[in-house]
């Protein structure tokens, strides 16, 4: 590999209002954004082969630090050839950090300015997740963008918690960017995120992203949302926080979302996306479509030949009729979920090239509002 093929750069080719679009160039290819990387938690996507994911359009796929580092364990992903190999995934892979398993095992964890205590929810077994041993792990699985640890809470929370939780995670931010440097991450091409934090206050929101602005991330998140407020909550945060965080760094929010909220986000000035939500949506019978959500549970769709979309390329949407899907969902087939998400992962991709090409084109207000008029008008208004 060349020693310009490992340099990380973020390009921005083109604007619209706020929205962006953009390329980031890693070790393994060009992530074209904005973007959506479909969640492979266990170092697979679930439901779907690796080829399939990348047929949809993905140029980049998420891992999970906490999950890996407990099963395989990083340490044999490495000695295997490193999570690209492992998983069969050539291309761009982004890592988070553990941060958000923080919140989310709360039963299960102790939190002080070292890091992390945890109990392993497989086996019971303790382990130390410090900013440091985070990048550690991720540099072993060799993702390509890694993220600082962070304490991720729930919201609402008190102003007061919310600000130590942010102060802690700057903090950490700045361990874990000498780590990242240690490892030498910069030279093999590798990004490491900040990622701001700050819950539902305007103030903290904004001193954190200043704060992380200071430090040499290759990109920033936002982090901290979708985790019980409101969408409108949320959007306003983004009103906020977009606009102090630097202009030529990629820009992530983590856990999102939606199809509706990545077309707000991205009218927001956001670059990338991850959520679980088109994979486990499929794994319970819901499709995304440009018609908006269709429920495959529902009796209205037994004796219904058409496609979910006659005119998607993807086969899971196009090739199978609603009374089958329907059948499958009913029956407990594993088929069901694995064409459902396949659709999904499609239809998440086919939203973000349509919002690259708007937005290259200039046309991204026209398109915003031509895809919720979609969305509005419904399934069956499309029969």
């Amino acid at each position: 590999m060349s020693e310009t093929a490992k340099k990380f750069e973020f390009k921005l080719i083109a604007t619209d209002g706020m929205a962006r679009r953009g390329e980031i160039t890693t070790p393994h290819g060009v992530v074209r954004t904005p973007a959506f990387m479909p969640v492979g938690t266990q170092a697979t996507v679930k439901a779907m082969y690796p080829g399939q994911v990348r047929e949809t359009g993905a140029d980049v796929v998420l891992g999970n630090t906490y999950h890996l580092m407990l099963r395989p364990t990083a340490e044999r992903v490495d000695r295997l050839g490193g999570l690209h190999t492992f998983m069969n995934w050539s291309h761009t892979i982004l890592t988070d950090s553990g941060g958000f398993q923080v919140m989310s095992l709360a039963q299960l964890r102790k939190l002080d300015e070292e890091g992390v205590r945890f109990q392993s929810h497989i086996d019971g077994r303790k382990y130390h997740l410090t900013p440091e041993r985070s990048v550690e792990i991720q540099g072993l699985l060799g993702s390509d963008i890694q993220m600082q640890l962070d304490e991720c809470i729930k919201l609402p929370s008190p102003k007061e918690e919310i600000q130590r939780a942010m102060e802690l995670s700057l903090r950490w931010a700045e361990r874990s960017r000498t780590q990242f440097e240690a490892m030498g991450g910069p030279a093999k091409g590798q990004g490491l995120y900040g990622i701001v934090q700050g819950g539902d206050q305007p103030d903290l929101r904004i001193r954190s992203a200043e704060s992380l602005g200071k430090l040499p991330f290759e990109g920033f998140s936002v982090g901290g949302l979708a985790v019980g407020e409101p969408q409108d909550v949320m959007l306003q945060m983004l009103d906020i926080t977009t606009p102090v965080m630097p202009v030529e760094k990629p820009r992530y929010l983590m856990g999102v979302g939606t199809p509706d909220d990545l077309l707000e986000s991205v009218k927001r000035g956001i670059d990338q996306f991850d959520c679980v939500m088109p994979t486990r949506a499929g794994r319970h019978g819901l499709a995304y479509t440009k018609f908006g959500k269709v429920n495959l549970k529902n009796a209205r769709h037994q004796d219904d030949a058409r496609p979910l979309d006659a005119e998607n390329q993807c086969p899971a949407s196009s090739a199978y009729s609603r009374a089958y899907l329907h059948h499958l969902v009913r029956a407990g087939e594993g088929l069901a979920g694995m064409l459902l998400t396949w659709n999904n992962i499609a239809y998440y991709q086919q939203l973000m090239q349509g919002m690259r090409d708007a937005i290259e084109e200039g046309r991204f207000d026209d398109f915003y509002t031509h895809t919720k008029e979609e969305w509005a008008r419904g399934d069956i208004a499309a029969l």
